[in-house]
């Protein structure tokens, strides 16, 4: 002979197997919350590495420090990256004085006389640098696709990445709490 439960005791059963489930779900959610988080406000250093200028000059990502650095992955035949020069210049130009550097990086397949006379042509005020063996790109996670643009903190800490052409209120408004923190 069977012996089955009253059926109040099934009902209490099934409530708290559905509410152990809910408060595992819960967990797991927040936990996840919580990862994400934290992978996204932890900082990651930026690379030290080595640029080159137009001009032959090498500075290193160490003699930037104590500036905000804004490094721009970008070539003479990116179509967004032309359009978005323009922007970045008036940038720099605003935040120049409150310590903001800006590193222009010709990605390697860009010919050196094409971003010279481009640079040259525009008058380009930050410096650009070449980036003829893909080094510089490889230090920065491999960067393949211009625009490719890195906000970098007094610390020398990534604090934000842009691939393509940022919405230029938001990059200001980083800009402005980068460069106003110590």
């Amino acid at each position: 002979m069977a012996v089955f439960p009253p059926l109040f005791i099934v009902l209490i059963m099934q409530s708290a197997n559905r509410n152990w489930i809910k408060l595992l779900a819960g967990i797991a959610v927040l936990a996840i919350a919580a990862a994400a988080y934290f992978s996204l406000s932890a900082r990651q250093p930026a690379p030290s590495v080595t640029y080159t200028g137009l001009d032959g000059q090498k500075f290193t990502s160490e003699s930037l420090k104590g500036k905000v650095v804004m490094v721009n992955f970008w070539a003479t035949s990116c179509a967004t990256c032309i359009k978005e020069m323009p922007e970045m210049v008036q940038t720099y130009n605003k935040y120049k004085d409150r310590g903001l550097e800006y590193v222009a990086v010709a990605m390697s397949y860009d010919p050196p006389n094409y971003v010279l006379n481009y640079a040259q042509t525009r008058n380009l005020p930050f410096k650009v640098a070449l980036d003829p063996k893909g080094e510089l790109a490889k230090s920065f996670g491999d960067v393949k696709l211009t625009p490719t643009t890195y906000v970098i903190d007094k610390q020398g800490n990534i604090i934000k990445r842009y691939v393509g052409e940022p919405e230029f209120a938001q990059l200001h408004k980083l800009l402005e709490k980068a460069l106003g923190s110590a």
